[in-house]
């Protein structure tokens, strides 16, 4: 891995710019052309898939999942027998596994919503709760089974109290959900859930077809087609954010271990080539030893390939002097994950500003987080920790504000409002108040 002694540098480096594709892939640009026989942008493809689904329902959901996933359906929602077959597809291991994480999920979310937004009424003015009624969640799938993504995001919802929670995920090229996918939508009591993917499910789930209802809000991961049709149904739907590419920073010292920085760098690359895996350290001597460590390490993984183009790409050893320095950076960063591998690392706390989650010390690495620990893993990229929070149970509640005032409040205030609308030209604002207040001065 490249090591980067100048903090100058690094700075330059970490400094982020908004997230946009580069030069579209020439596989990516063939497969637009297969599906649409003419070549288009993905953001020209976004918007027709999203039209058509608007405009011809279901009909286009079938067309397009035959065009883009291969697979030929006669319904688009799992059926009761599916899940059930499914549960037994499933090896037992996993599923208790899966009930583990379901668990850890749960019992967090609980305890979250005992600390979210309250209601309160205090001197006539107050607020109310209440839970979405719809959420979509969108799970990747395809060539990939994401079990952990339908725990996640499902799971928070319905702490939240959301009445419906649907899944939209796409079929494999025999019209088939993965079994641990439906497995973990069981765990997670999902409502309903649909053999739909890309920017068609994204657009399904924000209008609406004839089979899949329309939600309040989407959320889940997915790749540039998911960002791109999140983008464009924002407004209609709210969205739980933009996520691009996955990143984790790690923050050791001297008496961290290379094997395991190493190890933690390369579960963060394996996910994707365009995934950051950063290590900041104050030792010169972890930096060369942790980057001997992944050149060992890499030998050993199934998707080395990926992981090292990633490392290539984007993976850096930063050496700092110190861990201002380091925090400095973390900071500027803002980081999806960080781990802290330095000696009372609980003690840093309190300086780091911009993280959408800390995992602390060698007995907390982040694939805990990926999948048993408890807090979503759906987390802010991109720079987006400075603003955004992990996703919880607050992204699923609304606030409602009450007003309910006295004619002493109404005395004591209405001349103010009526000044006000007055300055703003908004005359049949203040004559809503001056009438009220003449009628309190004949009665």
């Amino acid at each position: 891995m490249r090591i980067i002694r100048d903090f100058e540098e690094a700075k330059a480096i970490l400094q982020r710019s908004p997230f946009e594709p580069d030069e579209i892939p020439i596989n990516m640009k063939q497969r637009i052309k297969n599906v649409f026989s003419k070549e288009l942008t993905p953001e020209e493809a976004v918007r027709r898939i999203i039209a058509d689904v608007r405009n011809k329902g279901d009909a286009a959901l079938f067309d397009y999942t035959k065009r883009i996933d291969g697979a030929l359906l006669t319904s688009l929602e799992v059926s009761t027998k599916e899940f059930e077959e499914a549960h037994e597809k499933v090896d037992s291991e996993l599923i208790s596994a899966l009930n583990t994480a379901a668990e850890q999920v749960r019992s967090f979310h609980q305890l979250q919503i005992r600390h979210a937004v309250k209601e309160f009424t205090e001197g006539g003015l107050g607020q109310i709760v209440r839970p979405l009624e719809r959420v979509g969640v969108y799970v990747p799938g395809g060539t990939a089974c994401y079990p952990s993504t339908v725990l996640m995001t499902a799971i928070p919802a319905k702490v939240a109290g959301v009445n419906e929670v649907i899944v939209a995920t796409p079929p494999t090229q025999d019209g088939e959900i993965p079994a641990p996918t439906l497995a973990a939508a069981n765990i997670a009591k999902v409502d309903r859930l649909f053999k739909v993917g890309g920017a068609q499910a994204i657009a399904a789930l924000a209008f609406g077809t004839q089979s899949i209802p329309k939600v309040d809000k989407i959320c889940g991961p997915g790749g540039l087609f998911i960002i791109l049709a999140k983008r464009m149904v924002f407004g209609t739907v709210d969205i739980d954010g933009l996520a691009g590419p996955t990143e984790t920073v790690i923050i050791a010292d001297e008496l961290a271990s290379p094997t395991l920085c190493a190890a933690d760098l390369l579960a963060q690359a394996e996910h994707d080539v365009i995934s950051s895996a950063i290590l900041i350290t104050t030792s010169s001597k972890l930096a060369e030893e942790t980057s001997q460590e992944v050149e060992r390490q890499l030998k050993e993984l199934e998707r080395a390939q990926i992981a090292r183009q990633s490392l290539d790409e984007t993976g850096r050893i930063i050496l700092v002097t110190d861990m201002d320095q380091a925090i400095a950076l973390v900071n500027l960063y803002a980081p999806e994950h960080l781990s802290l591998m330095v000696q009372k690392a609980s003690s840093y706390i309190e300086k780091i500003r911009h993280a959408g989650g800390i995992f602390i010390g060698e007995s907390t690495p982040e694939t805990l987080g990926d999948y048993v620990a408890g807090p979503s893993h759906v987390m802010p990229t991109e720079g987006t920790a400075r603003f955004r929070s992990p996703l919880g149970v607050g992204d699923f509640l609304k606030l409602t504000t009450v007003v309910s005032l006295s004619g002493e409040d109404l005395e004591k205030l209405g001349p103010a409002a009526a000044t006000i609308a007055n300055a703003e030209g908004l005359t049949a604002h203040a004559r809503s108040v001056e009438l009220r207040l003449k009628k309190g001065d004949t009665q």
